[in-house]
């Protein structure tokens, strides 16, 4: 048996749970749909109330795989895909706390999740296990990046067709790392929010499981493995504080509701941390809500060279400013100066290289730190979301030059004593 192959005399059929609106409270039954057809609120799996749950030994007996939390994800019965997805390091980050003026920092080392090295990998492995209990043979997303290469490579693994639609300019990396598994790429003229647009008309159209739209109830529930992992490997306690970027905004939401489910579930000490959202400046429109207060998101047309997290009208982007404000955290925007900055800062700092998501995330809590919103006892977790080969574009300009030598030995001394003053 293969990772990704289920044998039907061992396992359990795989069942996606029911679904309840999140704004009237309608249930529905199981279905490839994320809008309640009353109220138009979205839809989010409705978890047996008397279902058992388990320890932390229990937990940490089983493989080292998002699966591990299987109780808290939207199926009853085994899954079928994606079995060897999450677990991904967390890296205590000394020298970024002392810069931050904190007690600790860690990094959620998400830019080498397997197999397409970002978070997306874990809403993919919940949405392909979807797409599986529903019968769904072909699979796609509107995506900015990320979610293509992850769809594109999941989609192999299990043998589904995939339609993948991205905007038309985005960095090659991403577009090479998506055409490489063989899916059906399509580059859309226009923004992400074009591309979400038409990918609603494609799934109502040919009933592909579109992981982003109508399987959307079940493809959000994986990010919150995000912060069951962090929990445990924090050895069952919660941070003070945690900072994510910010797209469609439902990251942010999904860390705390996992959290709060370790917490009822008393698996961990603590109390829910504060969480902080990052958006770059060019493409803000969640940041701007917690700023301005209220419930009424402003859409904008991005600018901005974090592509990864440029959506303009985000789905859950009043959710996601709720959550923030709810939480006690803030949000912050930074420019993409400052948000290359960040992704040097973590490179130097920790050794990490990612993407400008992640750049994003650690200009913001440079300003959070700066605007007096971290405290000097506070364990911080940045969320970094995806790797920055993925966007060489963005650094390619500013880093130095390497000189280039004869092979002798006095040239490298030559060398050596230039730096030295």
């Amino acid at each position: 048996m293969t990772l990704n192959v289920a044998s039907e005399t061992t396992r359990a059929a795989l069942r996606a749970l029911p679904l309840r609106c999140r704004n009237c409270g309608r249930e529905h039954e199981a279905a490839p749909t994320a809008i309640c057809e009353d109220c138009l609120g979205p839809l989010e799996p409705l978890y047996p109330a008397q279902r058992s749950l388990p320890d932390r030994a229990t937990i940490a007996a089983r493989p080292r795989s998002l699966w591990r939390y299987r109780e808290w994800l939207p199926f009853e019965g085994d899954p079928i895909h994606s079995l060897d997805t999450g677990v991904t390091p967390l890296l205590e980050a000394p020298r970024l706390a002392k810069r931050l003026g904190i007690a600790r920092a860690w990094v959620k080392n998400d830019s080498v999740s397997h197999p397409s090295l970002s978070f997306k990998d874990r809403v993919v492995a919940a949405a392909i296990n979807a797409a599986a209990a529903f019968g769904i043979e072909t699979i796609g997303c509107a995506s900015t990046g990320n979610l293509a290469n992850a769809v594109a490579a999941h989609a192999a693994r299990a043998g589904l067709e995939a339609w993948i639609f991205i905007p038309h300019d985005l960095e090659a990396g991403k577009i090479i790392g998506t055409s490489i598994y063989g899916p059906r790429l399509v580059r859309v003229r226009g923004t992400y929010d074009d591309v979400n647009r038409l990918c609603a008309q494609v799934a109502d159209r040919f009933g592909w499981g579109v992981v982003n739209v109508n399987l959307r109830s079940y493809y959000g529930e994986g990010s919150k493995t995000m912060a069951y992992e962090i929990a445990e490997q924090l050895g069952w306690r919660l941070p003070s504080a945690v900072i994510a970027p910010m797209a469609g905004g439902s990251l942010v939401t999904k860390l705390r509701k996992g959290f709060a489910e370790f917490l009822d579930a008393e698996l961990v000490d603590g109390a829910v941390p504060r969480i902080y959202g990052a958006q770059a400046s060019g493409c803000a429109p969640i940041v701007r809500l917690v700023e301005r207060g209220g419930t009424e998101l402003v859409p904008e047309v991005p600018n901005t060279i974090a592509r990864s997290i440029a959506i303009g009208n985000p789905a859950d982007g009043r959710y996601a400013a709720q959550t923030i404000r709810d939480s006690g955290g803030w949000a912050a925007h930074v420019s993409d100066e400052a948000l290359v900055e960040g992704i040097r800062i973590l490179a130097e700092d920790v050794g990490v290289f990612t993407e400008t998501a992640g750049g994003t995330t650690v200009a913001a809590a440079l300003a959070f730190a700066s605007q007096g919103h971290l405290r000097a006892d506070d364990e911080l977790v940045l969320c970094i979301t995806g790797h920055g080969l993925k966007t060489v574009e963005a650094v390619a300009g500013v880093l130095p030059e390497a000189p280039t030598i004869d092979p002798k030995l006095r040239e490298v001394v030559a060398l050596v004593q230039q730096s030295s003053h």
